[in-house]
């Protein structure tokens, strides 16, 4: 089949490179328009518009899928389908129809759980211990469209939302091009989502992003990894904000909040158990060691991180 590919972040990246060593034809790929980027602002490609570049591929960056110039276009190219991963922007309904076989996403979430911008977040700080990818049918309604694949991936304990969704990008990269193949041979048929065990998975803000200390301490550990590394989980700390990476569950008890620096170690306590402190980041500073930023800031007794309630 003739194929477009809609997409922008590194987690579509693999899928662009596995169509592109399939039998199908890639033909062009839709990605967001360049971003100012860093501390220094400066414009810069999506990490799927350097790739399609680097294969020689025709990009396409509207502003809005809306412009009328990107829907004469998309009609000129006439797709037989195309394949979406983390494009980043909603499809009207004149642009979902122009492909014969729709639009087909990957969507890392066994649906209909998850539906969403996050799914890999908030299955992290659910406490999931499966997870996974789906190929739907996009049509109106938010990732709601008819499931055509799936595939499973079992959540590790000491996974963020960073490593698991690199694993998902890769292992559902087969299943987009297994999808694509099933459509063309016109084996595959679509399921409807079933109405049972929807879930959903918004945009994780960086308030949501916040640090609860006075929850368990295991929801405590979910939490930071579901955070990481993006929006980043954080707690405050004499009046800033402290970025904070993965946390390590002790058997330790200590107030909610309390800090307690050792020669090598830094505990905080939870609801329940304290957890020990991984890598932080200070406000202004790079990441550091927990231990190397407790003796800088000379942590004394009855010091506290964030609040003491859940």
């Amino acid at each position: 089949m003739r194929l477009l590919f809609a997409g922008t972040p590194e987690v579509a990246v693999p899928s662009l490179r596995a169509l592109l060593e399939s039998e199908h034809e890639v033909v062009g790929v839709v990605t967001r328009p360049d971003a100012k980027v860093g501390r220094g602002r400066r414009l810069t490609p999506s990490p799927v518009r350097v790739a399609a570049e680097e294969a020689g591929l025709p990009v396409l960056t509207p502003a809005s899928a809306k412009d009328p110039d990107f829907v004469a276009e998309l009609s000129d190219i006439a797709p037989d389908a195309c394949a979406v991963v983390a494009y980043g922007a909603l499809l009207p309904p004149e642009v979902l129809a122009i492909p014969e076989h729709g639009w087909i996403n990957l969507h890392f979430s066994l649906l209909p759980a998850w539906r969403g911008a996050a799914p890999v977040q908030w299955a992290l700080m659910a406490g999931d211990e499966i997870t996974g990818a789906s190929t739907f049918r996009i049509e109106a309604g938010l990732d709601t469209g008819p499931v055509l694949g799936s595939m499973t991936e079992r959540i590790r304990p000491e996974d963020t939302a960073g490593t698991l969704l690199e694993r998902l990008a890769e292992g559902g990269a087969p299943l987009l091009v297994a999808t694509m193949d099933g459509i063309a041979s016109g084996e595959l048929e679509a399921r409807p989502q079933p109405a049972d065990g929807v879930s959903h998975a918004p945009k994780l803000t960086v308030d949501e992003a916040r640090v609860r200390f006075g929850l368990p301490a295991a929801a405590v550990d979910r939490h930071i990894r579901g955070a990481t590394p993006s929006p980043g989980a954080w707690s405050t700390f004499r009046g800033d904000r402290l970025k904070i990476g993965p946390v390590t569950v002790t058997d330790e008890t200590l107030a909610p909040g309390r800090i307690e620096a050792r020669k090598r170690e830094v505990l905080v306590g939870t609801g329940d158990t304290a957890v020990r402190l991984g890598e932080v980041t200070p406000l202004g500073k790079k990441p550091m060691a927990a231990a190397d930023w407790a003796r800088g800031v000379r942590i004394g007794e009855d010091e506290q991180l964030g609040e003491e309630s859940p």
